[in-house]
């Protein structure tokens, strides 16, 4: 029952972190822009942590945001919001919104006569809770198989096994040099205890041996 308990609260850890990254770190979307609008949003309940509150709107419950509407290369629909992030969390320093809009009007195109870019974006769409990811750049490219290399997940995920790897060589470190000299000192003491108290003992029952004989020869 321990190690289920234990390896429940383990996986239930890893699933949080990996959520967390995954809505946090970029992505890459081929799409094809057909259009942009603007529309009030309410930010209302607990679903708001998925709307980026900057500056003065952080108060505000409800506002104009702007989405970019796109149609993925299988022909599924894809719609991504595009907020500034400032200088709050996630920290992409984000402070382009209008020009962002204009480059994204700029390539729209029709089925006809695709043009492809790729939207770089962070965050999750479900249409459920109503949440879009949020767009953090555009650019075209050459066409619908185009592979983005994620430089920069690549180069975060190695520089964090890098810090685990350090971080785990500490603890060993410290445990070896604190931890574990304490406990060896622990031992030795417990185990001069023990061997006085078995002396103790051993001691008792000859007094014992001695007072019976004693008592027995009167």
């Amino acid at each position: 029952m321990l190690n289920i308990f234990k390896w429940t609260l383990r996986g239930t850890i890893a699933l949080i972190v990996l959520g967390f990254l995954h809505y946090t770190l970029p992505q890459h979307d081929i799409v094809r822009i057909v259009g942009t609008y603007q529309e009030r949003q309410d930010f209302e309940g607990w679903t708001r942590i998925f709307w980026n509150d900057t500056g003065d709107a952080a108060a505000a419950t409800t506002r104009d945001v702007q989405f970019i509407q796109a149609i993925l290369p299988n022909g599924a629909p894809m719609v991504y919001r595009n907020q500034d992030t400032g200088w709050g969390w996630p920290y992409y320093f984000k402070f382009d919104t209008a020009s962002l809009q204009t480059q994204a009007d700029d390539v729209k195109s029709s089925a006809t006569a695709p043009k492809w870019v790729a939207v770089k974006h962070y965050g999750w769409r479900s249409e459920l809770l109503s949440i879009f990811p949020n767009a953090i750049s555009v650019r075209e490219v050459a066409g619908p198989d185009v592979w983005i290399i994620p430089y920069f997940n690549i180069a975060f995920f190695v520089i964090l096994a890098a810090l685990g790897l350090y971080l785990r060589a500490k603890w060993q470190q410290f445990l070896a040099r604190r931890v574990e000299p304490i406990i060896a000192e622990v031992q030795e003491t417990w185990d001069g205890v023990e061997h006085r108290a078995e002396g103790a003992a051993t001691g008792a029952k000859g007094l014992w041996a001695k007072v019976r004989a004693k008592l027995g020869g009167k």
